[in-house]
């Protein structure tokens, strides 16, 4: 899609309501992970906005190394960005000293998905382009935690403990949010 045909749809899509984007010049990947229209992944991330609240879910999982992740646009203008100082909006670097970071650019359209597979051991934080001043924050760990983001948590929220992580296997946004 060229970027005018999507600044067109931005625009009329807001026409009838309240969003509000901020950092979009990436409206297309910028790593070598694929967007697609097909779900297909069992690890599968949703990225949402319900009730004014913008989240992804699960906000943590586990997953071994070589698995795919599936992020899937549910509602809303999202992304999966990892903090990595390539991007703008990533003030450090969160993600294994050695893993490719990741960004899916900003997706607009529903059930639309990104997909990008870890191979590197480790924890990784990450965030959506829009909404992270809001917390829109999630943790992934790969075989087991390790690297810039094992101990301590994202300047923008909190997210699970890499540990709480490796226990459940999974914590959705709302386990998480109970716990608090």
């Amino acid at each position: 899609m060229q970027r005018r045909t999507v600044i067109k749809l931005l625009g009329s899509s807001m026409m009838g309501g309240s969003t509000t984007l901020t950092g979009c010049t990436r409206l297309n990947p910028s790593s070598p992970s694929s967007t697609t229209n097909q779900p297909g992944a069992s690890n599968t991330v949703k990225m949402v906005t319900k009730d004014q609240q913008s989240f992804f879910d699960p906000i943590g999982l586990f997953v071994d190394p070589g698995e795919t992740i599936t992020f899937v646009m549910k509602s809303g203008n999202h992304s999966a960005t990892a903090y990595h100082r390539r991007y703008d909006l990533a003030e450090e670097t969160r993600i294994p000293k050695k893993a490719d970071p990741f960004d899916s650019g900003v997706i607009i359209e529903q059930g639309k998905t990104f997909k990008h597979t870890f191979d590197t051991k480790g924890t990784y934080d990450y965030y959506c382009i829009p909404h992270k001043t809001m917390g829109m924050i999630a943790r992934l760990v790969v075989g087991k935690p390790g690297g810039p983001a094992k101990g301590s948590m994202p300047p923008d929220g909190t997210v699970p403990t890499s540990q709480q992580i490796v226990n459940k296997g999974a914590v959705s946004y709302k386990q998480f949010n109970e716990s608090r």
